[in-house]
C-alpha cells in the first residue's frame, strides 16, 4: 500500500444549463463476490481516512470487547452517523440511562442535528448544540458502555492508547486486511485509522459475508434491518439500504462511502474535494457494474442542480 494518497480521476461532472461548469475528481474500487478487483479508477490502494465508514468495524470491536445490546437497533445506533431526529436522540438517551450515565459522559463535541428539519426545529424552540445531537453520539455511547462492560476506565476513552481504542483499531485492521497507515482525530474526537479504499471495500464484503450469528454478521444485519437508525429518514445511505435488498452502506465524511451486497460484491469510493453531491451518482455507476439496480438507484443516478428554484442541470457520473 502506498504511503500517500495520490488523488483521483474525474468521476462526476457538474452540468448547468447544458454547460459543464465543474468536475469532481476521486477514486473508486469495485470488488466481486470473491473480493477480486473488477474495476478501479484513481488511487484505490493508498491510505485515506474512511472517517465514519469505519464505524461498522468499530462496532464489531465493541461487541467483541464485551458490549451487550439486546436490541439490534442499538447495534445499528453504535454504528451510526445519525441525523439527530427525535427517535435518534431518545435511543441515545436510553442507551446511556441503562448504564446509569447521561450526556455529560459523552466526549463528542456539542453540535446541532445533521438533519435540516431537526436542526430547524431545535433552533425554533430556542435550543442549541448538545452532545447527544452530535451525529456520532451513538458510537460514543457504545464506547462508554463497552468500557463499563470490560472494566476499563471511562476517563480518556478516546485516547489511541486506551485499551478500548486498541481493540477498535485491531478490528479495523482485521477486516480491511491492512495495518493502519496513520491514526488521526475524527470530527467527533475519536481516533480514525487510515486504510485504502480496496481494504475498506473488502471489509464491507467480509461483514455481509460473515457467518450468521457471528459478531460481524450481527453488525451488518442490524444496520440493514434498521437503516433509519444508521443515518436518518432522508439520509442517502439509509435510503439505499432500504431500497436495495441486502445492501450494507455507510457514508463517511470527506466524500467517502462504502457498500457491499452479499454474493455480489463491494464498492468503496472517495470524492477528493469531499463533495457529498457527487458521491451517490458515482456509487450508482459503480453498483451497476456489479449488476445491482433498483428504483432508488435510478433516483440517485443524477443529483439535481437548481437555478431560480427550478431544476437547470445535474451532477452526473463520468465513470
Amino acid at each position: 500500500m502506498g504511503k500517500t494518497y495520490e488523488g483521483g480521476a474525474p468521476l462526476a461532472e457538474v452540468v448547468r444549463s447544458g454547460f459543464v461548469e465543474g468536475v469532481h475528481r476521486g477514486s473508486v474500487v469495485v470488488l466481486d463476490a470473491a473480493g477480486a478487483t473488477v474495476a478501479a479508477v484513481g488511487d484505490a490502494t493508498s491510505p485515506i481516512f474512511p472517517r465514519s465508514s469505519n464505524k461498522p468495524m468499530q462496532a464489531v470491536g465493541m461487541l467483541r470487547a464485551g458490549l451487550t445490546l439486546a436490541d439490534p437497533a442499538d447495534v445499528a445506533l453504535v454504528s451510526a452517523s445519525h441525523a439527530g431526529e427525535e427517535f435518534h436522540l431518545a435511543r441515545v438517551g436510553a442507551l446511556l440511562a441503562r448504564a446509569g450515565l447521561d450526556a455529560s459522559a459523552l466526549r463528542c463535541p456539542p453540535d446541532l442535528p445533521v438533519s435540516d428539519e431537526a436542526r430547524a426545529a431545535v433552533l425554533r424552540a430556542g435550543g442549541g448544540p448538545t452532545r447527544t445531537q452530535m451525529n456520532c453520539s451513538g458510537k460514543h455511547g457504545g464506547m462508554l458502555l463497552t468500557c463499563l462492560a470490560a472494566g476499563w476506565p471511562l476517563d480518556g476513552y478516546l485516547r489511541p492508547e486506551h485499551p478500548l481504542q486498541q481493540r477498535l483499531r485491531a478490528a479495523v485492521e482485521e477486516f480491511t486486511g491492512e495495518r493502519a497507515a496513520a491514526v488521526g482525530v475524527d470530527g467527533c474526537g475519536a481516533p480514525v485509522h487510515a486504510v485504502s479504499l480496496t481494504g475498506l471495500a473488502g471489509a464491507y464484503l467480509r461483514l455481509v459475508s460473515a457467518e450468521p450469528g457471528s459478531v460481524a454478521r450481527t453488525v451488518a444485519d442490524a444496520m440493514r434491518a434498521h437503516p433509519d437508525v444508521v443515518g436518518g429518514t432522508r439520509a442517502d445511505d439509509s435510503r439505499v439500504m432500504r431500497g436495495v435488498p441486502g445492501l450494507l452502506a455507510k457514508i463517511g465524511a470527506e466524500g467517502v462511502l462504502a457498500s457491499a451486497v452479499p454474493g455480489v460484491g463491494a464498492v468503496a469510493l472517495k470524492i477528493d474535494d469531499g463533495a457529498g453531491r457527487a458521491r451517490m451518482p458515482v456509487l450508482v455507476s459503480a453498483l451497476r457494474r456489479l449488476g445491482v439496480d433498483a428504483p432508488v438507484l435510478a433516483e440517485y443516478a443524477e443529483a439535481p442542480l437548481f437555478g431560480g428554484g427550478l431544476p437547470v442541470g445535474a451532477v452526473r457520473a463520468l465513470w
